[in-house]
């Protein structure tokens, strides 16, 4: 083709620009993404990346199992050079995607995919952070994140601390302790009696005590520490996937310290504040009061509480 005097070349379709490095490319699999084979292997697209998404709401219904195998036989032999560019699911409704038998699909289908990210090395886009579609709720369900505010005073909260904490997994953050949860769990030990930070009766329920216990082992008395930013931390059981929380947000001596379902109130927001020894006091934001157990007991089943932080034993905590 001729633009006056000047010989133009057209571009094959299909074909890259050769100016393009191949490795800066990124190019779709086939349908919407969804199986890269075709691409990976034709020959023209050697040394590109490959855009991938994956969705449950594709396919239907699946274990996590079979979702994994799902999601392998579509990558095909292309995972070095395959981005997760759109996955999803479900934040808005209450999932715990730390549940590894949950009986919901869209658990389960990103259980296998962050599994298959991790195994594979791959980076992700989750979709969508925030923003997406606003259907006839007013915002995307799927969204990670909630935006409040107006003007330049906005601020972002997390719909499911769950979700992204297994979607952190699947970016190679925290380790697999053989429950299936994603997270790094520890034990939290009072030092005045020795025992355990426990979750009474090993209950799933919002407002279930927290009390001391004998250490043995049991999810009920394992914890995770989720960064909530500017020093303080989520205290997360691995039984429930509940925060640590001050009944009602009191800021009274003696307020119970139970489990309630994780949101981004200060009252489940706790600094660990080093006395030496290896030892913290945990103190909660909202109120700048001490995990305490009730009268510096040392017998199982003890409440914990929180109390104005005296620097006693039973105010002290290993993590």
């Amino acid at each position: 083709m001729v633009d006056g005097d000047r010989p133009v070349r057209r571009q094959q379709p299909g074909l890259l620009r050769a100016s393009a490095p191949a490795g800066r490319v990124l190019i779709g699999g086939t349908g919407y993404s969804q199986d890269l084979r075709p691409i990976c292997d034709d020959a023209r697209f050697n040394g590109t990346l490959l855009s991938y998404h994956h969705y449950a709401f594709f396919y239907g219904d699946n274990t996590e199992a079979g979702w994994r195998d799902h999601f392998e036989t579509r990558l095909g032999n292309c995972a070095s050079r395959a981005i997760l560019t759109e996955y999803g699911a479900a934040m808005d409704t209450g999932l715990n995607y730390n549940d590894p038998n949950s009986s919901s699909n869209e658990v389960r289908h990103i259980r296998a995919v962050t599994a298959e990210m991790r195994e594979h090395n791959m980076g992700s886009t989750y979709w969508p952070g925030i923003g997406g579609k606003l259907h006839d709720i007013g915002y995307d369900g799927y969204s990670m994140f909630a935006l409040q505010g107006s003007g330049t005073n906005l601020s972002l909260s997390v719909r499911n601390d769950s979700g992204l904490e297994r979607i952190r997994y699947g970016w190679g953050d925290g380790e697999d302790d053989g429950s299936g949860n994603g997270g790094t769990f520890t034990e939290v030990v009072n030092r005045g009696s020795g025992k355990c930070l426990d979750v009474q009766d090993g209950s799933t329920a919002n407002g279930a005590g927290i009390i001391q216990w004998d250490c043995w082992g049991g999810s009920n008395q394992r914890w995770e520490l989720q960064d909530a930013g500017s020093g303080f931390y989520r205290i997360v059981s691995q039984a429930s996937g509940r925060c640590l929380d001050v009944d009602g947000a009191s800021t009274a001596n003696g307020a119970k310290a139970i489990q309630w379902a994780c949101n981004s109130g200060a009252n489940q927001q706790w600094e660990l504040r080093s006395v030496g020894g290896g030892h913290v006091e945990i103190v909660a934001r909202h109120s700048g009061k001490c995990l305490d157990v009730l009268d510096g007991s040392t017998a199982n089943g003890a409440e914990v509480i929180q109390w104005e932080c005296v620097g006693a034993a039973n105010q002290q905590w290993s993590v």
